[in-house]
């Protein structure tokens, strides 16, 4: 294995080598590079097409296939075909619930906190799995395009995404056999491809109006000595170019008179309409009318009509721009330059209200589907330590984190953070009437604590008793420009608070970060795997917990068999946790999670009613 050169004041690379810049998309994906002559540059392997569709489909035999060979299954077997993976990572059921209806693919409801998984076949699957899928393609592409191995990347997300989305979309990399430099946000990456920033004397406010296939964000951001500050977001994760194209089906459906129910029974008819939508879509952006037939179906639509179809979408995604100003204190006239991103842009009414909104012409020259993942390029190149003309300020040499569950290593500060820097998560207690919280503060890049390096220890004492999963904990790391690491811990509802300074790096070689680094890249797939059936175990853990706990307090209001069952099905689980089988504990734990839902929600019922009549029953 070849040995990575690694400067310990930068974290930067010592040699010259390719780093992609990838674009994880929500509905596409796509990888750039550093060409020889110092320019950015997309792959397009072997004529595929630059652009890779965010899809992952599953076989009878598990096996994947991801971009437009999965995209021709979304009709024929939609309940294995998997998109819009980026909506679920980081997120818990809860976060995406309200959505569901939006998936034709199963997600798991287990009605807590605990981050989504999905079922394809008869296997689980996490949002990071489905991405690394997803990254292992891009990756592949690269290779082949690029004849040569490509094993670090820097990856884009959107400002608005959290700490735990950031590091799953940084675990997905991991997974796929990526060392992940730097999680860039996508305004920022967008600035850089068109220059922005890259000269630390400029001081400049920018807004970033991103219109994608499915999501719209715009992002306000202020650029003073090449550090780019995100001072608001807004936007809206379910609306897009795909509204476009739902908006001019609908138009034709009336215009025809088609009957809807029969439309809705026939997908390959709603599909074929849909593709003839977006034809028409992009072809209104150079002429003025489309008149095309699907059978004895006229699909005909002129360019004031689509304007007039698509203006409430439009005028959504400037109330959001109104808003993200607001929420920055700034008017559109303390605007520097606005940058445009996201196929979506191309339509020029688009552009025009953009331009009257900002009373500015945006910047729109470059491609605004690959200006983020060129942009990413420049930042890998900056990392790579290739331009002379930027300076890479200090960043951390290994991820800083907690131990959790099962030994496992939450990341708070990950590796190539800028310092000085600050982040925090919030955690909660496992068990009713837990009262003290062990915090142990770990340096290293793998999955397992045991593998990593142990910094310090402390207890957060004196939290109130209260049910598990009640008390709110926050536990905040603040890494300052001398390397010293504060840990805060405090209970939000008591104000309980512990914390302790440590020095993360003291004693470590230049060889010892280097051997770290090499483990956590040669040991991904294996810690991944680990992690994830210890995550399962957790869970299962805690669901045989809960379960046994409703029966004592609840069987009164249960039938003999009810009792019986769910007993059953509780003895199954627990079985299933003895194994080193992720997906069956996962099959067990979801098996009694359907089988106790409906009278779970019947005591609930019956809670209520009674609570409302002045009595209760205790929860």
């Amino acid at each position: 294995m070849a040995k990575i050169s690694i400067n310990l004041a930068t974290g930067s690379l010592q040699k010259e080598e390719i780093i992609v810049g990838i674009d994880l998309g929500t509905t596409n994906s796509l990888v750039a590079f550093i060409n020889p002559d110092k320019n950015p540059m997309v792959i397009n392997d072997t004529g595929k097409g630059v652009l890779v569709p965010s899809i992952v489909h599953f076989n009878a035999n598990g096996d994947a296939v991801v971009g437009n060979e999965a995209k021709e299954f979304l009709i024929s077997d939609p309940s294995n075909t998997i998109f819009s993976v980026k909506r679920l990572l980081g997120r818990s059921y809860k976060d995406v619930a309200a959505h569901q209806d939006t998936f034709s693919y199963k997600i798991i409801d287990d009605e807590n906190d605990a981050l989504v998984k999905i079922k394809a076949g008869d296997k689980f699957y996490t949002p990071i799995e489905l991405s690394a899928e997803i990254l292992k393609e891009l990756k592949a592409r690269a290779e082949h395009a690029l004849k040569t191995p490509v094993n670090r990347a820097v990856i884009t997300v959107p400002a608005y995404f959290n700490d735990s989305q950031r590091q799953a979309t940084r675990d997905a990399g991991r997974l796929a056999g990526l060392d992940v430099l730097r999680i860039v946000n996508e305004p920022t990456a967008a600035s850089l491809a068109y220059g922005i920033g890259l000269d630390p004397t400029q001081q400049k406010t920018i807004a970033v109006y991103d219109l994608g296939g499915g999501t719209f964000d715009v992002s306000i951001l202020s650029i003073q000595n090449g550090i780019f500050e995100v001072l608001a977001t807004n936007g809206n994760t379910f609306l897009g170019g795909d509204d476009f194209d739902r908006a001019i089906v609908h138009h034709w459906i009336e215009k025809n008179k088609l009957d809807s129910a029969a439309l809705s029974a026939d997908q390959g008819l709603m599909q074929s309409l849909r593709l003839k939508a977006e034809e028409a879509k992009k072809a209104l952006s150079t002429q003025n009318l489309f008149n095309e037939k699907i059978g004895e179906i006229w699909c005909t639509l002129d360019k004031q009509t689509f304007e007039e179809l698509i203006s409430s979408k439009v005028a959504e995604t400037l109330d959001a721009c109104k808003q993200a100003l607001s929420d920055a204190n700034l008017t559109v006239k303390e605007i520097d330059e606005v940058v445009l991103v996201g196929g979506s842009t191309r339509t020029p009414y688009v552009k025009a209200k953009v331009a009257e909104f900002f009373n500015s012409t945006p910047h729109d020259q470059i491609n605004p589907d690959e200006v983020v993942a060129l942009g990413a390029a420049i930042q890998a190149d900056i990392l790579a330590g290739n331009r002379s003309d930027i300076l890479l300020l200090d960043v951390t040499p290994l991820s800083l984190g907690i131990e959790t569950m099962g030994g496992l290593m939450d990341v708070i500060i990950p590796r190539n953070a800028k310092v000085p820097t600050k982040a925090g998560r919030q955690y909660t207690t496992s068990i009713d009437g837990q009262v003290n919280m062990k915090i142990s503060v770990f340096q290293g890049e793998r999955d397992l604590v045991k593998e990593n390096r142990k910094l310090a220890e402390f207890d957060l004492r004196g939290i109130p008793a209260m049910p598990a999963g009640l008390p709110k904990v926050d536990i905040n790391f603040m890494l300052n420009a001398d390397g010293i690491l504060t840990v805060q811990a405090i209970e939000l509802r008591s104000g309980v608070k512990q914390e302790i300074d440590i020095t993360p790096s003291y004693g470590l070689t230049d060889d010892t970060v280097e051997k770290m680094l090499i483990d956590s890249i040669t040991h991904a797939k294996s810690d991944v795997e680990q992690r994830m059936l210890i995550e399962a175990r957790s869970e299962g853990e805690q669901l045989v917990y809960t379960a046994e706990r409703f029966l004592e307090k609840h069987g009164n209001f249960l039938t003999t068999q009810e009792i019986t069952d769910t007993k059953t099905y509780i003895e199954s689980l627990k079985s299933a946790l003895a194994t080193a089988e992720k997906d069956t504990i996962l099959k067990k734990a979801d098996e009694l999670n359907e089988f106790t839902r409906p009278f779970a929600e019947r005591v609930m019922d019956m809670a209520v009613s009674s609570a409302m009549k002045g009595k209760s029953i205790e929860e």
